[in-house]
């Protein structure tokens, strides 16, 4: 007789928000149900658009410069009027910001929806054409004020302490999204699998290293780069005991992120002499993959305080960005602090 063998189907990224959602919180919606099913239905349009750009032309620029001085890829306009346009459809986003608008993006058939989404279609879309590591990054707040009023940009321009739900989409070598919510307090890899077409749960409950000999920095702009960066950047080549850090250096935020979270260690984008408040934005990349890290037990700072705790002045803010181990986060700050 042929044996049979009980298989546990694997959990299924709605599945587990649903019940993970109404386990704690027996009274909810699942409104948030509904805005991750269209954050999921817009990065598996844009994951399979990635995997076909040679195909089907998408590689090279579109031809024009965003709202950050960036020449636009043509994948950038294909990955952000999907994001754009599956979360307008999902009915509970009143407002979004996007990487490539200038102006926030309003939803006037549902003005009062509670969620208010800030987001990078694409973060490392200079990599398109030489196949290096992308994706999407997305930041959810509820919306500010009063419910019956539409959404203006006041109702996004929250701390990073006020975040419901953040994560990220990678295209690599498979297309995983990583997820942390405030109601859970945990983070949560998910694995699309092309057989179904459905996230399903691969990696629970992530947890980062407390310490790692790894770092990640652009060491080419050294000559530009503040004292205590410089000095901490010294002390990884040239520890006073033991061997010298690695360096790993993909460029492309959110792939050295998720190494990160993975082996632990630090990953900069600091301020420099060009960029006095860095070039990574604060909304849509540095909040989200701070927060991601800081539900890992990782740690995040601008070189003085957690980037959770900066207050967003504009959509477009910028902010210096060290985000990892959370020892490596403590010794990157005692340089700050001397200095």
């Amino acid at each position: 007789m042929a044996a049979h063998y009980a298989k546990k189907s694997p959990l299924t990224l709605t599945h587990f928000i649903l019940s993970t959602t109404r386990r704690r919180f027996p009274e909810a919606t699942g409104e948030f149900a509904i805005l991750m099913n269209a954050i999921e239905s817009a990065t598996k349009f844009i994951s399979s658009k990635v995997r076909a750009a040679g195909i089907m032309n998408l590689h090279g620029e579109e031809g024009t410069v965003n709202v950050q001085g960036e020449h636009v890829k043509k994948l950038d306009v294909l990955s952000n009027d999907a994001m754009v346009e599956f979360l307008r459809r999902s009915t509970v986003v009143s407002l979004m910001v996007s990487e490539e608008d200038e102006q926030v993006i309003p939803v006037p058939e549902y003005p009062n929806a509670k969620y208010v989404v800030a987001f990078d279609p694409l973060d490392g879309s200079s990599n398109i054409d030489v196949n290096v590591t992308i994706g999407t990054i997305f930041t959810i707040f509820r919306k500010l004020g009063d419910p019956h009023q539409p959404a203006t940009e006041k109702d996004i321009m929250q701390t990073g302490r006020n975040i419901v739900g953040a994560g990220y989409v990678m295209y690599g070598s498979a297309t995983v999204l990583v997820l942390a919510t405030a109601s859970t307090d945990t983070v949560n890899g998910f694995t699309l699998d092309p057989s179904t077409g459905e996230f399903v749960l691969t990696q629970e409950e992530m947890k980062t290293q407390d310490f790692a000999k790894i770092y990640s920095v652009n060491q080419g702009n050294w000559k530009y780069f503040d004292n205590p960066t410089k000095q901490y950047i010294d002390s990884c080549i040239n520890p006073k005991s033991g061997s010298p850090f690695s360096l790993r250096y993909v460029g492309s935020m959110i792939g050295d992120v998720h190494r990160t979270l993975i082996y632990g260690g630090i990953f900069m984008y600091p301020a420099d002499e060009r960029a006095a408040r860095g070039k990574l934005r604060l909304l849509y990349e540095v909040m989200p993959m701070a927060f991601v890290m800081e539900k890992a037990g990782g740690a995040s700072s601008d070189g003085y305080q957690s980037v959770l705790d900066v207050v967003p002045k504009a959509i477009h803010e910028r902010c210096p960005c060290f985000i990892g181990s959370k020892k490596n986060i403590a010794e990157l700050e005692s340089f700050f602090k001397q200095a």
